[in-house]
Parts: structure tokens; sequence; C-alpha cells
């Protein structure tokens, strides 16, 4: 197998896209973290659906059975917090670089306590989360246009991933000098702890050997 650098490249920075299900109880929360540049969108697409025991597989779910959507940013500050119908979508920006924590939990009611539920969800980060086809369609692009609208879009969304894994790169390096750094101060620690009880055990041995007359 041939190793290509450049498509190793474009795909280490292609904005990350997750399809997925998940099995969960109307009273459980399911949290995932999504490591996001800043000023970047995010949209999540899911539908629910609801373990028939008569027919044991999963339908959809009925009416009055939602989906609640938290979104915590990187200072643990709530970004969105909505309930939303059985299938749709959610969306924010970004406002800081880092880990996002994205949580689901099902909007229970006493109709449906106890049941087991099936989340299909799709995460589409950056330009992937744009509908190109409305967006050719509300401004008006030709073909050309719009593909070289895509274009700009990878371009920037892949600078902005270089900036992120720059800046991750800087922490990383200021959190290695800082341990470093305090790795060296305790190692001065107690070699100077050594020193001192060096000296304190000779002089204590000195003292006892003149008391009794050794030396």
């Amino acid at each position: 197998m041939i190793f290509n650098p450049i498509k190793s490249f474009v795909c280490f920075f292609l904005p990350a896209i997750h399809g997925l299900y998940f099995h969960i109880g109307e009273t459980q929360k399911k949290c995932f973290i999504e490591d996001i540049p800043d000023d970047t969108l995010v949209v999540g697409k899911y539908k629910v659906e609801i373990f028939d025991a008569n027919i044991s597989r999963f339908v959809p779910s009925l009416p009055g059975l939602g989906m609640h959507v938290e979104v915590k940013d990187v200072e643990d500050k709530t970004m969105l917090s909505r309930t939303y119908a059985s299938e749709g979508r959610f969306s924010f920006t970004s406002h800081m670089a880092g880990e996002h924590l994205i949580c689901l939990h099902a909007n229970t009611s006493a109709w449906f306590g106890g049941h087991q539920l099936r989340i299909h969800l799709s995460i589409q980060v950056g330009e992937r989360a744009n509908d190109y086809q409305e967006i050719a369609s509300k401004d008006k692009l030709t073909e050309l246009q719009l593909r070289v609208r895509q274009l700009l879009d990878q371009i920037e969304m892949i600078s902005k991933e270089q900036n992120y894994q720059r800046f991750r790169e800087e922490r990383f390096r200021e959190t290695s000098e800082s341990t470093n750094q305090r790795v060296f101060w305790w190692a001065v620690a107690q070699l100077s702890i050594l020193v001192v009880t060096g000296f304190w055990q000779m002089k204590h041995l000195k003292g006892f050997f003149e008391a009794k007359k050794l030396v």
C-alpha cells in the first residue's frame, strides 16, 4: 500500500461527520465530546425510535416523546438547552476552540416511562454542516459558483483546523515546560533535604563520638 502524504493531510483535516445510533432508557442521558475549532458551525440530526415489545423491534416514537439537547462550551457554559420533536435537527456555532459537551435525553412523560429508545444521530462539523442546495437556491448560484463556494468553505475550515492544532501544540508545550520545571524544582528540593539530612547526621554522629570519647 503506497502512503500518500497529501491524501493523509486532507483526511486529517476534514471536518468530523459521525453517523451512529445508540440505545438509552427514557430516564438516561447520553453525552458526546466534540473537539471543535472556534467560530465553527455544528449541526446534529437525530431520530428517536421506541422499542415495541409486541413485535420485538424498534418503531418510530409516538407523539409526545421529544428529545432534549444541551450543549456546553469549553468553559462549561450552556450554549444550547432546548427540547425538540422526536425527529429533527439542532445547530450551534462554537465561540471558543476546544472540547464541547453535547448531551441528549428523552423528554419523558408518564405515558412512555421505562421504554428503551434507539437514537439515530449524525453530527456534522464545519462546512459539511452547510446545506448547499438550500444556499444555491437562496442565493441563486450557478453550479460553478456553488462549487467555488464549497471550495472556499473547505479552505476556511482547513485553516481553522490548522490554527486550532497550533493552539493545541502551544498549550501542550506550555504544559510540558511547566511540568518539567516543577519536576526540576522538586528534584532540587529533594537533593537539598538529603544534603541537610546528611550534614545533620554527620554532626549528630560527631557529637555522639565526642560524648563517648571515641574521637
